[in-house]
């Protein structure tokens, strides 16, 4: 195995020279803005960027849509119980009246044969 040489400072110096210019060049290597396929590229990108917008949007209106629909039926459903509580509420006070005029009757039919029998 080798041993490990110590680079000097004029070693590292020179390397990161080396680096900086390198860097430097893929820089310059890069195409222009007015490049056609920079341009073509930047077109592809918006369009996929208008593309989503559009699914979001749309998945946004039918979450709504869905929402609404939801609220609309919920309302529907407690509309329908409420009517039902009260038609339920309606009967057994008609339940109730005549019940009683079942009673009053009897009881009338009884005091009415109580007379009888006295008179």
């Amino acid at each position: 195995m080798k041993a490990f040489k110590d680079p000097s400072f004029n070693d590292r110096l020179g390397r990161s020279a080396a680096a900086k210019s390198a860097a430097l060049e893929r820089f310059r290597a890069r195409p222009a803005a007015d490049d056609p396929a920079v341009i073509a590229q930047r077109a592809e990108r918006e369009a996929m960027a208008a593309a989503r917008e559009a699914r979001i949007a749309e998945r946004e209106t039918a979450r709504r849509i869905e929402k609404e629909t939801q609220a609309a039926e919920l309302a529907a459903r407690e509309l329908a119980e409420r009517e039902e509580r009260e038609a339920r509420k309606i009967r057994e006070a008609d339940e109730m009246l005549a019940l009683e005029a079942q009673r009053k009757a009897e009881r009338d039919q009884r005091y009415a044969a109580r007379k009888a029998r006295k008179g």
